[in-house]
């Protein structure tokens, strides 16, 4: 008997357990090998005799520990027929913690030790020495092959049994298919990612797996790391490489060692690296310091496996031990062997998932990235699972008609899943069920786990038993487990159904424990997620709480570091969330599908959370996996819709199922998407999953792991993408096989508009194949064929095919890059379907024959036969708009073979020289080669930057094809902004070092140029000196032969730039000569410092009048006549030494100089004695208009001498000096009118200056404007001013402001008035009764404004008392903060105590003012007519006073007028008073209310007073709320009211019953004048009785209907009515449904003295539009016209006759467009009084701005032009700016065209009229103007 089962008391338990398992042996074999993973079956120390070796075997398994033996008789129970009654007391006895004594005897601890692995001896055991050294040598030899033999034999046992859960990865029970292998030829990077730069594989062929180590040359890293995603098999592949070793296929390796850092991680102690090998791995049998020299002297033969180097815990260090044979993390010994300081020459192998690696990891240390499976080895390893032919044919044909399986059979570990779920359902389903049962990852494992109960029970407790285990082990990062860890029926059920795998863990010398795991990490997180979508234990929020995105795995290092592992277990609640698996979860969790249904929908709703939000590249891939494993298409639509546009994934890796996944998504989405891969591992069956996925747009791939096998995928999938546009493949391994493929692709992909190829290498044939398929792609935009490998010959032939293909419209090529740019023709869809040989037709080949070309080879070696090959490709070619050949070696002949083809190259731009090895001979050459070109505008050369540029303007023979001149104007545009007109010619040779030895053979080569138009010489730069300007001043007028400086088509203006030629001051005096010898020169800038010197011409746009004839102009020669005549010269000299004698002499050089002359002179400091001589000199010059003495400091005396220039110059008409240092002095011509301007601002003038001053003032016979401002007068000095004013005739103002503002206005004797406005004079209580003294004695004075003077209510009640005046009108307007305040009664009680009669009274309470005007002397009232009335007034006795004082002081009131006040605040007492006022007002005409709060009663008693006002004229009730009440109380207000003239009831919403009594009243009012009723909701009813009642009104001047609700039906009855209406002048009917039937009826009723019309938002359209013009057209009386807002395309209004009054003209977002906007301009020239043109919103384009721009000078009374929001372009901007510079237009506004910022700010610097800011930035008129 067994002593365990006599220790056990079990004997008869035991003898029935030996012969069970006698029955079979195989089956304990297997658990064996799974409890004992090192236990050798085989051994030949065991006995024969099987029920001994039996009993050997459970004493082995018993002397593991409880935990184990409780764990194995739950397998017997669970897996052998054992009966009931047996199975219990087997449970009972050996399965509880009480069946089993934990006390064993000493023999069992001796057994169990002598158990352990075979030949395990503890390590470091001397073997002794021999006195021999030879002797030890080979004993030392012998013990390493004697250890290297264990390693294979050991490594034999454990790969070389077939038993199936024996603890081996499952693939190894069938035949291995290696999965993809690709290697990096990138440098590794840990610091971002797994491989750093732009990460390149090598494509074509697969890396083997004897491949990854190159042992026949030294060359090369030892250290290979194999990346691959979870599930790629990278475990399967280190247990194949030791499986391979120990067979013999890896002779290269004597050793092998292979390490798991799941295992290494229990580890907590330090090692040495002979401990790692020994203790942990296998120790040897006797001298393991022998056996440790051997492997160090043989390490290029020895291998180290790491498998699992992202779960590594321990911390890692990239610098070196300082002792690196002592103890360290294993992490530290890991780096030390890949870095060579341990066993060095040793190879190292470690796999990882992609990610952050441990910064330990040598740079060079080759990458093998794995890949999956793609279609063929998915086949051959169902070929392999499958037994027989028909299981195989049967799961192929699943694969082949499920694609989302296929797609996750590409994952390995998946492939084995989905096999296993194929060998179970195949037999009992039908063909086909696959894609319904197995359309996910979730619902594969899910399969796999219903697989396991065969007999139709499923074992929900131990499935969620182990699920919990899985949770907690990856929360806490624990992944490998001991039995006492799992619960041994867990064990049991893991171990029955190959769940767990066992191993054995060495944790010391001699000391070994069995250490379990899950047989997969996808399995553990399966598990955990079933547990959390299944047990009760689990609530939503700790559910949800698992619903994370993981992007990469972090390094984790530090001794709390823990595993982070749940890659897939989002991704498993996902699948879990989906309604297919709501039935498997309910059985599982016991609990019905609602309960379910809550848990999946927090899932769901978690998901949707992520999905808007924005997620990196990674994240988004694991969000995709997520949303498809759910199987929701609600939620695939929300994720597909919120994916962004642009959709980048940068360097990490791609897999196919990633792909599959990202196309399925898409499906769900309808606006397409663009996708960009750069740096991202890539396998290359990876295109196959983009098949048929219409919604990608953009698809680009940047990434050296494309190859050729990739190209030919990829050329595969492109024909489906139906929608895909841009196609971008750059920085790959592609040759010419795999190019080939796409080429043939491209032509089925007709949609594309952009190609890119960039950074391939490819050849040269291989880019001239790539330009063949141009033709065949009819949309195509743009190729890029940049960072290949051309020569100059195929880059010739590339510009023919430039040349020759109709739709190329730029060939760019610089260095490496290469790119084709094309403008398509427009075709139809059906023309696209066409066959591309078939699609040209007949206005394509016009299109194309009409094409421009642009051609940039810059920095292509180029030489002088490469340009003649290139002049003859170029001249039978197609019109070129820029030639671009900079940057190559064309030198002087080339350069000038170039030059002399221009004019027969059609260039229409550019030609770009530049840095050619031009040479100052060259230069010569150049400028004769293109003198006879007559297109040539500028011709810019630089030999020190190497520039040499040509600029073109149109061919005058493709002019006649123009549609219109602004077309033409636009083409020409070809520099902007500028300072020269259109057609001028501009020479710039700066910088060449040029002569004057050099000008007179330069300007022979420039001779011939000037009859082609206007000149610019510039010869900035160069070293002419003295000599050089006298020789060029002289030569000047040689340039051309000028005909007639009167005729616009021959004048030839020379502008000349002599910058920077050393010259001094004497010769740049001797320039101003200039201005006499050269009739062209107006302008000369010197700046004398910084050596800018310029000569031009007239700075006017005379270039558009110039390229074309002016319509509906005078006679040229007269106009150019007059302008040569007034347009001034000026000079500008600054930053030079004005001495008196330099002054003299420029003065006297000026003399004979044609005016108007303008004068501008900057200096540092200005003498008195230069400005003396300065003014002195003035008389001497009778042509000049203009001195400015700008940023020059004048001495304080400078005053007094600029104020005695009038005695001096009589012609002198302004004096302006600021600040001593900026001083103006404008001069009048014979025909201005006199009147003189003088101001003095900022001088520092003190009353003892004041006496001289006014002295040298008075000799001025008509002074004007005098300005003292911001001078230090102070009190004494303004009185010193105001005594000498009677000295000092000033007509016009005197403002002796400085920090107050104090103005006086002066008029001629024979005007009468005076008007004192006083602000914020703070005047106190004593002040009052000395301002009415005053204002009692200035009988002159008619008004008195007081703003903010701090006058209260009693001070102003006491002015109003005080004031007293013989005879005459005084008003008094007063604005204070407490006005607002007082309220209506307060004020009139202010009134009621004026001295004199009251006529008229304003309150405005809002705007703080009172208006009170008083009537001298006061006649009072016979006292007893006040009392009458004042018996009619129901007041109360405290107003009954105050009303009587009214009575008396306002008895002549005639007006009356509240605006903005509050008639409630009081009760009803102000309206009350209001109406016994009312009552007693016999000469009341104007009565106005406006803005109020007025409340029914209150309105009634002011209807009731006004009922008693039978001479009112005008009566004005707007914008005041009423009740219908109060509003017929109004109404009945205005009956009998016969002297009525002007009537507003704007804003009241009067509605039929109101109207029917204002229609009556209206009948008898015959004097009506006026009628304002807009904003009132009147209708077409209310209009028909409107219009009838208007048939008496024959004396209406004025009708605003305006805002109503007037529609045809009323409008053209109003029409009729306003036929009788024979003196209206203004009609607003705008915002009303009028239509053309209501315009078509005005059009004919319109009377003859019609001013004003406004029709705006009228719903007008052209036909309207057009009658109303027709009718108004030739009308002398018509000043505006409102149409804004109507619909005018095509029918703009256009006066044939003009009107000669039109001052402003509305057109206003009408739709107007270039077209139409061409007759309406050139109305305006028929309108002369026209002041403002509104045109904003519109469809205004350059063309429309180039005829606004001529008829601008035109129009002498335009200040304002309107051109917001149009579509006008820079090139229309400058057009305009060079209109407004020949006409008085204050403003064009320009905001919110398509103008960049840039180029507003410079056109606006140039001329400031042009606004393009929101706000109206209108410049204010400026004093004295």
């Amino acid at each position: 008997m067994d002593p365990i089962g006599l220790q056990l008391g079990t004997r008869n338990l035991w003898s029935w357990l030996v012969r069970l398992l006698s029955k079979d042996p195989e089956w304990l074999n297997s658990k064996m090998k799974f409890f004992l993973p090192n236990t050798d079956l085989d051994s030949r120390n065991e006995t024969s005799d099987p029920e001994q070796r039996i009993i050997l075997q459970l004493r082995k398994l018993h002397v593991q520990g409880l935990a184990t033996w409780q764990s194995f008789i739950h397998c017997v129970c669970m897996e052998l027929e054992v009966p009931l009654d047996l199975e219990v007391p087997l449970l009972s006895t050996w399965g509880c913690d009480d069946g089993l004594t934990s006390q064993l005897g000493a023999e069992e601890k001796s057994q169990r030790e002598s158990q352990l692995h075979r030949g395990l001896k503890r390590p470091h055991q001397s073997c002794g020495s021999s006195p021999c050294r030879k002797q030890y040598r080979k004993q030392q030899l012998e013990l390493a092959k004697k250890y290297l033999q264990l390693l294979r034999t050991s490594a034999l046992q454990r790969y070389g049994s077939r038993i199936p859960g024996s603890g081996q990865p499952h693939a190894f029970h069938q035949a291995y298919v290696p999965p993809i292998l690709r290697r990096a030829t990138a440098p590794l990077d840990t610091r971002g990612g797994a491989i750093m730069g732009n990460p390149r594989v090598e494509d074509g062929t697969d890396v083997s797996i004897s491949d990854l180590f190159n042992t026949r040359t030294n060359k090369g890293p030892r250290v290979t790391i194999l990346l691959g995603k979870a599930g790629m098999g990278k475990t399967t592949l280190a247990h194949r490489l030791c499986q391979k070793w120990a067979e013999g296929q890896l002779d290269c390796f004597q050793a092998l060692f292979l390490f798991e850092f799941r295992q290494l991680n229990l580890i907590t102690r330090f090692l040495t690296l002979p401990q790692l090998l020994f203790d942990l791995y296998l120790s040897p049998e006797s001298d393991p310091d022998a056996v440790f020299q051997y492997l160090e002297d043989n390490a290029d033969q020895v291998l180290l496996i790491f498998d699992g180097l992202d779960e590594a815990l321990q911390p890692c260090s990239s610098t070196d031990p300082e002792d690196p044979d002592g103890p360290g993390p294993v992490l530290a010994l890991f780096s030390g062997l890949c870095h060579g300081t341990l066993l060095p020459g040793c190879w190292v192998l470690a796999t990882s998932r992609p990610g952050k690696l441990p910064a330990c990891l040598p740079s060079e240390a080759a990458v093998v990235h794995m890949l999956g499976f793609d279609g063929p080895r998915v086949e051959e390893y169902v070929n392999c699972f499958f037994s027989t032919q028909s299981s195989r044919e049967g799961a192929l044909g699943e694969l082949q008609t499920n694609g989302r399986l296929r797609s996750l059979c590409a994952v390995p570990a998946l492939c084995q899943v989905a096999c296993l779920c194929l060998h179970h359902l195949l037999p009992d389903h039908a063909p086909g069920q696959s894609a319904a049962l197995l359309p996910t990852m979730t619902q594969l494992y899910m399969q796999m786990v219903l697989a396991l109960s065969p007999r139709g029970h499923l074992p929900t407790t131990s499935l969620l038993g182990l699920g919990e285990v899985a949770l907690k082990s990856l929360e806490t990062g624990k992944v490998t487990f001991y039995a006492r860890d799992i619960p041994p029926p867990l064990m049991a059920f893991g171990a029955t159904h190959s769940l767990l795998t066992s191993f054995c863990i060495c944790t010391g010398p001699g000391h070994q424990q069995t250490g379990y795991a899950f047989t997969h990490f996808n399995l553990q997180e399966f598990l955990a997620a079933l547990h959390l979508m299944a047990s009760p234990k689990v609530d939503e929020d700790l559910l949800t709480q698992h619903v994370t995105l993981n992007s990469r795995w972090v390094l984790r290092t530090g001794p709390k570091a823990k595993l982070d592992l749940s890659d897939h277990l989002p991704t498993f609640l996902a699948g879990l969330a989906s309604c297919t698996c709501r039935p498997f979860l309910s059985h599982m969790a016991q609990r019905g599908e609602d309960w379910v249904g809550t848990k999946q929908a927090a899932v769901v709703q978690a998901l949707k959370k992520l999905a808007t939000r924005k997620l990196t590249g990674p994240k988004v891939v694991e969000l995709l996996h997520c949303v498809n494993e759910t199987q929701e298409p609600e939620l695939a639509s929300l994720t597909a819709q919120s994916l962004p546009y642009q959709l980048p994934f940068h360097n990490f890796s791609l897999t196919y199922t990633d792909l599959a996944v990202l196309t399925n998504i898409l499906e769900h989405r309808e606006a397409p998407i663009h996708l960009d891969f750069e740096g991202c591992t890539l396998e290359p069956h990876c295109p196959e999953a983009l098949v048929g996925c219409e919604q990608i747009e953009n698809l680009s791939f940047k990434s050296r792991k494309c190859g050729d096998a990739f190209a030919e995928v990829l050329s595969r999938s492109l024909p489906t993408m139906g929608r895909l546009q841009m196609l971008g493949l750059a920085g790959s391994k592609i040759t010419a096989r795999g190019i080939s493929h796409l080429v043939k692709a491209l032509p089925l992909c007709p949609q594309l508009e952009e190609v890119s190829f960039q950074d391939n290498q490819l050849n040269d044939q291989v880019v001239l194949n790539i330009v063949e398929v141009l033709p065949h792609l009819p949309r195509l935009r743009k190729l890029d064929l940049s960072g290949n490998n051309i020569c100059v010959s195929t880059l010739l032939c590339l510009t023919k095919v430039a040349v020759t293909c109709p739709t190329i419209s730029m060939l760019q090529a610089r260095e490496a890059d290469l790119i084709f740019l094309l403008s398509p023709p427009k075709e139809t869809t059906a023309e696209l379907q066409r066959a591309p040989d078939l699609q040209e037709s007949d206005g394509q080949r016009k299109e194309a024959q009409s094409r421009s070309l642009t051609l940039r080879l810059q920095k292509c070696q180029l030489q002088v036969h490469d340009a003649e090959t290139l002049i003859a490709l170029l001249r039978e070619g197609p019109h070129l708009e820029e030639v671009d050949l900079s940057g190559n070696q064309l030198e002087d002949e080339g350069c000038r073979l170039m030059a002399e083809a221009v004019s027969q190259l059609h260039i229409t731009r550019k030609l770009d020289l530049s840095d050619n090895g031009l040479s100052v001979a060259g230069v010569h050459c150049v400028l004769r080669a293109v003198h006879a070109c007559w297109t040539l505008t500028d011709l810019h050369i630089s030999l020190l930057h190497k520039t040499v540029v040509f600029m073109f303007a149109q061919d005058p023979e493709q002019q006649e094809g123009s549609q219109n001149r602004a077309a033409f104007l636009d083409s020409l545009m070809l520099q902007m902004p500028s300072e020269l007109p259109l057609s001028s010619r501009r020479m710039r040779l700066t910088h060449c070092g040029l002569q004057a030895k050099h000008l007179e053979q330069l300007c022979k080569a420039l001779g011939g140029s000037c009859h082609l138009g206007h000149l610019h010489l510039d010869f900035s730069g160069n070293a002419l000196g003295d000599e050089g300007a006298a020789r060029l001043a002289q030569l000047l007028p040689g340039l051309g032969a000028l005909q007639s400086l009167n005729d616009l088509h021959c004048a030839t203006p020379v502008i000349s730039s002599l910058s920077e030629n050393g010259l001094s001051l004497d010769a740049v005096l001797g320039l101003a000569r200039c201005f006499s010898t050269l009739q062209w020169v107006f302008h000369l800038d010197i700046s004398f410092e910084r050596q800018r010197i310029l000569l031009r011409g007239e700075k006017t746009g005379r270039g558009i009048w110039t390229t074309g004839s002016l319509p509906d102009l005078p006679a040229a020669a007269e106009l150019s006549g007059f302008r040569w005549r007034c347009t001034p010269r000026s000079l500008c000299l600054t930053e030079c030494p004005l001495e008196p004698l330099t002054l003299t002499r420029l003065c006297a050089t000026l003399e004979v100089c044609p005016g108007p002359l303008e004068i501008q002179l900057s200096c540092e400091v200005l003498s008195d004695k230069s400005l003396e001589t300065l003014l002195h000199c003035l008389p001497q010059l009778p042509q000049l208009s203009l001195l400015q003495l700008s940023q020059t400091a004048l001495s304080p005396r400078s005053p007094f001498l600029l104020a005695d220039i009038f005695s001096l110059c009589p012609r002198v008409k302004k004096v302006d000096l600021r600040s001593l240092h900026h001083s103006t002095l404008h001069f009048r011509s014979n025909e201005e009118q006199e009147g003189v301007c003088c101001g003095f601002t900022g001088c520092s003038l003190s009353q003892e200056h004041v006496e001289s001053l006014c002295w040298l003032l008075s000799k001025c016979e008509d002074l004007s404007q005098v300005d003292l401002s911001v001078n230090l007068l102070g009190d004494g000095g303004i009185r010193s001013v105001l005594e000498c004013l009677p000295r000092v005739p000033i007509s016009g103002s005197l403002d002796l402001g400085s920090k107050q503002s104090f103005q006086i206005h002066f008029s001629k004797e024979d005007q009468a008035g005076k008007t004192l406005r006083l602000s914020e004079c703070s005047f106190r209580p004593e002040h009052v009764s000395r301002l009415a003294a005053g204002l009692s004695q200035s009988l002159q004075l008619m008004e008195l404004m007081l703003t903010q003077c701090c006058l209260g209510q009693e001070q102003l009640t006491t002015l109003l008392s005080l004031v007293q005046r013989p005879a005459g009108l005084f008003s008094l307007r007063v604005q204070e903060p407490w006005v607002d305040q007082a309220g209506v009664l307060s004020l009139l009680e202010v009134c009621a105590q004026a001295s004199g009669n009251v006529t008229e009274i304003s309150i405005s309470e809002t705007q703080q003012q009172l208006h009170v005007q008083l009537e001298f002397p006061r006649q009072e009232e016979n006292p007893e007519a006040v009392a009458l009335r004042l018996a009619h007034c129901d007041l109360g006795t405290h107003h009954s006073l105050l009303v009587r004082q009214l009575m008396e002081t306002c008895a002549r009131l005639q007006q009356l007028s509240l605006s903005q006040v509050n008639l409630c605040e009081d009760g009803d007492s102000s309206s009350l008073l209001l109406r016994s006022l009312l009552l007693s007002l016999s000469e009341l005409k104007k009565f106005r209310l406006t803005s109020s709060r007025v409340s029914t009663e209150g309105l009634a008693h002011l209807a009731s007073g006004l009922g008693h006002c039978h001479h009112l004229e005008e009566l004005e009730w707007s914008n005041t709320e009423f009740d219908e009440e109060g509003t017929k109380a109004l109404m009945r207000a205005l009956e009998e009211k016969w002297m009525l003239k002007r009537l507003d009831l704007s804003h009241l919403l009067l509605n039929g019953s109101t109207l029917d009594l204002l229609t009556r009243g209206l009948s008898h009012m015959t004097l009506l004048q006026s009628l304002r009723l807009n904003r009132n909701s009147i209708g077409d009813v209310d209009c028909c009785h409107l219009s009838e009642a208007l048939r008496a009104a024959t004396s209406l001047e004025e009708l605003d209907l305006s805002a109503n609700s007037i529609s045809p039906a009323g409008g053209v009855k109003l029409a009729e009515s306003l036929a009788l209406c024979r003196c209206l002048e203004e009609l607003m009917l705008g915002c009303n449904d009028l239509g053309d039937h209501t315009a078509l009826e005005l059009a004919q009723e319109l009377p003859q003295h019609l001013r004003v019309l406004r029709l705006p938002s009228s719903h007008l359209g052209p036909k309207g539009a057009l009658s109303l013009v027709q009718a108004l057209d030739g009308s002398p009386h018509v000043e505006e016209i409102s149409l804004a807002e109507n619909n005018l395309a095509e029918g703009v209004p256009r006066f044939c006759k003009g009107l000669p009054l039109l001052r402003r003209i509305d057109l206003v977002s009408c739709k107007i467009d270039n077209q139409t906007a061409k007759l309406l301009t050139s109305s305006f020239t028929l309108c002369p009084a026209l002041e403002v043109i509104l045109l904003s919103w519109n469809l205004l384009g350059d063309e429309a701005a180039a005829e606004l721009a001529q008829v601008l000078p035109r129009m002498g009374r335009l200040k304002r032009v309107d051109l917001e929001k149009n579509q006008i372009t820079a090139r229309g901007a400058w057009l305009l700016a060079e209109g407004l510079a020949q006409s008085s237009v204050q403003v064009i506004r320009l905001w919110n065209n398509n103008i960049p910022c840039n180029v507003a700010q410079s056109l606006q610097s140039q001329e400031p009229r042009l606004d393009f800011a929101f706000f109206d930035n209108q410049p204010q008129a400026h004093w004295g103007t």
